[in-house]
This record gives C-alpha cells, sequence and structure tokens, in this order.
C-alpha cells in the first residue's frame, strides 16, 4: 500500500522555488504512434512557464488518490521483459535521463500504444530528493537520511500543436516505500482506474494489471 504523505511528502518539492527536478526528457506522439519529435534538456534551462506548467504535469502522480488512482506493483522475476524494462528504467534514473539512446528504445516500445487523434506526449522527469531524517516527535531534522533519485513519466493527450493536457497514465519509479527507495516496485496512475491504460502496462511494462 501506498503512504498518502510519503506522496504528499514529494509534491512538496515539485515547486518553482523548491524545484526537485534536474531534467525532463520526452517524445511527441503522431495520431498512429509515430514520434514526431522528442526533447530534452536541463529542468531550470525551460523558462518559468513551462517549469511551472511542466511540474503540474508530474505533480498528477504522486498528488493522485493514493491506492486507487495511483497504486504500486512489483517488477517480478528476474528474467524477461519486465526485467528488461526494469534495467533500462533504471539506467536511465541513476543517468539523470542523459542517455537519448536508451530514451528513444522506451519511446519506440510506447508509441503502438499511444495512437490518438491529435496525437499525444509522453514526458519524463528525473528528480533527486534528500530525505529528512524524522525525530521521534515526527519534526523532519536538517540532516538528510538518504537521497532518492526517481522519475516520474506522463502520457498526456495533446491539447494543441505540442501542447500537453491532463496526464491520463503515468508512473513513478523506484516506488517511495517508508520514505526510502524501492527498486522493486513502480507505482502507476491512471486518470480513471475505470477505463485503466492495460496495454501500456502489459505490453511496455512486462506486468500484469491488477497484480
Amino acid at each position: 500500500m501506498i503512504c498518502r504523505e510519503d506522496m504528499l511528502e514529494l509534491t512538496r518539492r515539485m515547486t518553482v522555488k523548491r524545484n526537485c527536478f534536474t531534467r525532463v526528457a520526452g517524445a511527441y506522439f503522431d495520431d498512429e504512434g509515430y514520434v514526431d519529435g522528442t526533447f530534452n534538456i536541463h529542468y531550470l534551462k525551460l523558462p518559468v512557464g513551462e517549469q511551472a506548467h511542466n511540474l503540474t504535469l508530474a505533480k498528477a502522480v504522486p498528488f493522485s488518490a493514493t491506492n486507487e488512482k495511483l497504486r504500486e506493483h512489483p517488477f517480478p522475476g528476474k528474467s524477461g521483459q519486465s526485467r528488461e524494462i526494469w534495467k533500462l528504467l533504471t539506467v536511465l534514473n541513476s543517468c539523470g535521463l542523459k542517455n537519448d539512446a536508451m530514451l528513444e528504445v522506451f519511446y519506440e516500445l510506447l508509441g503502438p500504444h499511444s495512437a490518438f487523434p491529435g496525437g499525444r506526449a509522453f514526458f519524463l522527469f528525473h528528480g533527486s530528493y534528500d530525505v529528512p531524517l524524522k525525530a521521534a516527535d515526527k519534526k523532519q531534522l536538517y540532516e538528510s537520511e538518504e537521497v532518492y533519485d526517481f522519475l516520474i513519466g506522463v502520457l498526456c493527450p495533446l491539447s494543441g500543436e505540442y501542447e500537453p493536457d491532463k496526464p491520463e497514465w503515468g508512473f513513478l519509479f523506484p516506488a517511495f516505500t517508508d520514505r526510502s527507495s524501492d527498486p522493486e516496485h513502480i507505482a502507476i496512475f491512471e486518470a480513471d482506474p475505470l477505463h485503466p491504460h492495460t496495454d501500456i502496462v502489459r505490453e511496455v511494462l512486462g506486468l500484469q494489471p491488477g497484480k
């Protein structure tokens, strides 16, 4: 189960003044799911207005209803597609998205499931959060307990030319469990849990929906 307070703790570092993101990359897909353009930029090089808009996209994942719209899934086994995707996401996280070849691999996997009238956009954020220690009374101390490096991905329909609308699907990897990195789990976001993106979960991430 995902702890709501853990997710809210992350969102408090997702403001323009207290930004935890280091980089954002992504791809635009046309109506048929083919890549129509990509980008990869240091987050602070974006204009302030774009920073704020992108933060809104990223926050949609941890700020969503925990254990309803945001659910935790394990990466099973030591081999197979799910483990290969786990390796891919782990590399992208460890390099801070500074590997365009690995990003292209992920876009190619996601593309066939991103076909949509008007197109879709996929944004992938890399964040780094110094997790502060907490005293016995649960008040935060200044010392850092660990550095939590993570990825947030969001898939959005386009509301105009290269203008992403509200995310409809996304993920947080590795999961943030008990205020610590949990690399064997991924938190998956569904804006509409009644109409989940089971094809992406199964075919791209190699996971079994509902497991």
